[in-house]
């Protein structure tokens, strides 16, 4: 079992910053490749960044290539999420989950989820 608790979502002006944290419980921590979702209002979740389970590959979608980054720190059990260069269409509940599943953007491949964190970009 993995018990996932993310923070750091807020309020921010388009072309801020912020950093998402996602705490794991569970001494597995380093076996499960972690992924970044969001879900906007009235759509579908979708598939933000994943890394690998030793933080040595990484995978974005297109339309956060460049602007964020997915790291982790194995030691702390944490996967973080720098969000830079934040737009408006950025807004949405940001959830983090853990897989067994190597680099997988698959959403029905994560076991574990956490309970989101809600990220607004005000234009």
């Amino acid at each position: 079992q993995v018990q996932l608790v993310e923070s750091g979502g807020g309020l921010v002006q388009a072309g801020g910053s912020l950093r998402l944290s996602c705490a794991a419980s569970g001494r597995t921590f380093s076996s499960y490749t972690m992924g970044w979702f969001r879900q906007a209002q009235g759509k579908e979740r979708e598939f933000v960044a994943v890394i690998s389970w030793g933080g040595g590959s990484t995978y974005y979608s297109e339309s956060v290539k460049g602007r964020f980054i997915i790291s982790r720190d194995n030691a702390k059990n944490s996967v973080f999420l720098q969000m830079n260069s934040l737009k408006p269409e950025d807004t949405a509940v940001y959830y983090c989950a853990a897989s067994t599943t190597y680099l997988t953007h698959i959403e029905g491949r994560y076991d574990y989820w956490g309970q989101g964190t809600q990220v607004t970009v005000s234009s």
